[in-house]
């Protein structure tokens, strides 16, 4: 296979930050030797989950094996989504929050007809669903573990608990009709065709409001692993929690 000089567009603090988290790592387990040194690690992990690039490619790339190189990217995941922070760690930055915006998002997996739990009606395809936290200039705060794309979001949003967090934490949050029915603390615009002025004009502005956590979305879909998943489901939640961990030690 060849092999050529390619780029990521990430900053360097992002390769700084794993490098060091991979470091403690081998300190912790007693590492000895490695075919690559915890800098040429990172950045293999780094090519995987910010281009999307397989296996193969990164075997040929940075001259190992298939399976070494698949031993390093679940090790730098399983490192990054240990240090992702719970829904109960995030709700002490989002209570500094005026408000916050709720929303889900299909993350596409490459699953067979046969799986018909994470097949989705809506979107016609396989995915998982992932909940999101932003705050109100669309920075990314919080997601959530991965359910198969057939939950409905408000569901998802219950079984999370992410709805009684909020409202524990007295704080408004946007979101869209995929919630009505939420209460509590969860604004949501009006539902129908023929509405009243008033009804209008609230949903403009709610609308206003909530497509700034598309910035959130854009935020995750950057990492074009998450463009079509082909991981095991049990995996993705922790994909997951590593490119969260990734963007906050990038920005």
């Amino acid at each position: 296979m060849l092999a050529y000089p390619s780029s990521i567009d990430l900053s360097s603090r992002a390769l700084r930050f794993l490098t060091g988290q991979l470091a403690v790592r081998r300190l912790e387990i007693g590492t000895r030797w490695r075919r690559l040194s915890a800098a040429r690690q990172a950045l293999l992990a780094l090519a995987h989950l910010r281009c999307g690039d397989t296996y193969a490619q990164l075997a040929a790339g940075f001259g190992i094996g298939i399976a070494t190189v698949f031993r390093y990217i679940r090790e730098a995941v399983e490192v990054l989504s240990a240090l992702a922070p719970s829904l109960a760690e995030a709700m002490r930055t989002i209570r500094a929050k005026a408000f916050v915006i709720l929303d889900g998002t299909l993350l596409p997996i490459d699953r067979i007809a046969a799986d018909t739990p994470y097949y989705s009606g809506k979107h016609k395809r396989h995915g998982v669903n992932v909940q999101v936290l932003t705050d109100p200039f669309g920075r990314l705060l919080w997601a959530s573990p991965a359910l198969p794309d057939s939950t409905h979001d408000l569901t998802a949003a219950r079984r999370h608990g992410t709805i009684e967090a909020l409202a524990d934490a007295g704080l408004k949050c946007w979101a869209d009709k995929a919630y009505q029915g939420a209460g509590g603390p969860v604004r949501v615009p009006f539902r129908g065709r023929r509405l009243k002025r008033w009804k209008r004009r609230h949903n403009t502005t709610h609308a206003k409001i909530r497509c700034v956590g598309e910035q959130a979305m854009a935020t995750l879909k950057g990492w074009r692993l998450l463009r079509k998943l082909r991981c095991s489901t049990n995996r993705i939640t922790d994909v997951v929690k590593a490119v969260l961990v990734l963007h906050h030690a990038s920005t």
